[in-house]
């Protein structure tokens, strides 16, 4: 398992060798053969390339499948990011109830080429007893960002429109073995028509080669059976991907030649195994899962389909995901909703494309019925209004009686303090009044004495004058 370079020398060497073709590519634009007949046109792809890397792209992914399967691992795997990390787990680790829609945000960059991947997860899909309308909260989902970028078109500013439309679903089915579940099937059928679906095997580690094998011609019966419409990955000649299938098949050396698939039809639907654990596997690092008879290693042909999904997710068919989006889905959802604004609320078109009304009386009918909806509307809206109104008057008299408490309170208490003050006030006068007499009757007691000094110091000088005398 896994005999070659590893992964980083292998991304190493891509990136030298798309950078190799692109100073190639300058230099025979750049380069004139005659200065006469050169235009330039030909730097027009340059003038692309540059424009896109300073705009950036944007791509939306989202995964459906039941918790546990592995999600949020398989996507940390493909992008080489900790989107899901121990401060935001995966969905699997936050407990729902119900289904519930939820987008996170990461802005990835690469050689200067920034990618603002959006991430649609569903907790909560498939985990209960009754999985009945669990795809509802996934399709309005996906009709709301159709609905939000059509109202971006319609703006008279649209210069910036913001893509969040769901442009990839990774469905993940559980390695059962025994095809797909009613759940799936359902699933699969509700949502074909609105966005690009690629099934994967989840933890295709904990089946055989055959296994795998034959579980995977058992799901594309079903999914012909059932006339699901999957993505269908566009007929194209010796390019990117079968060059991609080559290096790939080089380099991990696959023995099974026999069973071994050359393109990416032909590995649908992907068995993928997820793993952020790096390993030490014959001398070199990995990242796989550790096992008693071996190493599962993630970036391994013979082992899973996780490098050709990473390579058509991001390096072969990002753009074709988007391409297919915008041209088939959205224009779909467009023209229905167009289709149904044009033909009335709640009118379906004629079917040879004419009405049998004149056009004056359908339109006069059409602003009565436009009348009578505002009219509708505006009682609704007064009966609304008239409602708060009596709430919000409730709320008034509830604070005002309270506020009305309050004050009888604090009066009451006042007045409390009043009667001890004035208590206090009467104690200090008696007190004071009791001090004074004690202080008066203190001061006529030392006159007295000192009188009585006097008169005894007045005697004793007359008895020395007699007795001198």
């Amino acid at each position: 398992m896994g005999e070659d370079s590893d992964s980083g020398s292998y991304h190493q060497r891509e990136m030298s060798q798309h950078a190799q073709a692109m100073e190639r590519l300058n230099l025979s634009v750049n380069k004139p053969k005659d200065m006469e007949s050169y235009v330039g046109y030909a730097n027009l792809p340059n003038q692309v390339y540059r424009r896109s890397v300073k705009r950036g792209f944007e791509f939306t992914l989202m995964v459906v499948g039941e918790s546990g399967l592995g999600k949020s691992t398989l996507i940390n795997s493909l992008f080489l990011t900790d989107v899901y990390s121990s401060q935001y787990p995966g969905p699997s680790q936050r407990i729902k109830k119900t289904v519930k829609v939820e987008t996170s945000q990461v802005l990835l960059k690469e050689n200067g080429v920034q990618l603002r991947l959006t991430i649609v997860d569903t907790p909560g899909f498939g985990d209960q007893v009754d999985n009945s309308n669990c795809w509802t909260p996934i399709l309005d989902h996906i009709d709301s960002k159709f609905e939000d970028y059509l109202n971006a078109e319609s703006r008279v500013n649209r210069r910036t429109i913001p893509d969040k439309r769901v442009h990839c679903c990774l469905y993940f089915i559980a390695p059962s073995g025994h095809g797909l579940k009613p759940l799936d099937v359902e699933f699969m059928k509700r949502l074909h028509e609105k966005v690009n679906i690629i099934p994967l095997i989840a933890k295709a580690d904990t089946l055989t080669p055959l296994e795998c094998r034959e579980f995977k011609k058992q799901i594309m019966k079903e999914i012909n059976e059932n006339k699901i419409k999957i993505y269908e990955f566009p007929d194209i000649e010796e390019d990117e991907e079968t060059k991609e299938n080559k290096k790939l098949a080089r380099r991990n050396g696959p023995k099974d030649k026999e069973h071994t698939p050359n393109s990416l039809k032909e590995r649908v639907p992907f068995a993928v195994v997820g793993s952020n654990m790096i390993l030490e596997c014959n001398g070199k690092r990995v990242r796989g899962r550790q096992y008693p008879w071996g190493i599962a290693e993630v970036e391994n042909l013979e082992h899973c389909d996780f490098i050709p999904l990473r390579n058509m997710l991001i390096r072969t068919h990002m753009q074709d995901l988007k391409d297919v989006t915008n041209n088939v889905h959205y224009e779909n959802f467009r023209c229905k909703k167009l289709t149904a604004v044009t033909a009335g609320e709640g009118k379906r078109p004629n079917p040879k494309g004419m009405s049998d009304k004149n056009p004056l009386e359908q339109f006069e009918n059409e602003k009565d019925e436009h009348e009578a909806k505002m009219k509708k509307m505006e009682s609704e809206m007064e009966q609304v209004f008239e409602m708060k109104v009596k709430e919000k008057k409730q709320k008034l008299k509830d604070s005002e009686a309270d506020l009305q408490r309050r004050l009888e309170q604090m009066k009451k208490s006042l007045e409390q303090q009043q009667r001890e003050l004035e208590e206090k006030r009467r104690n200090f006068e008696v007190e004071k009044k009791s001090f004074e007499e004690s202080q008066k009757m203190q001061d006529e007691r030392r006159k007295l004495e000192n009188s009585k000094k006097g008169i005894q110091g007045t005697l004793w000088s007359v008895v020395r004058k007699g007795q001198e005398s």
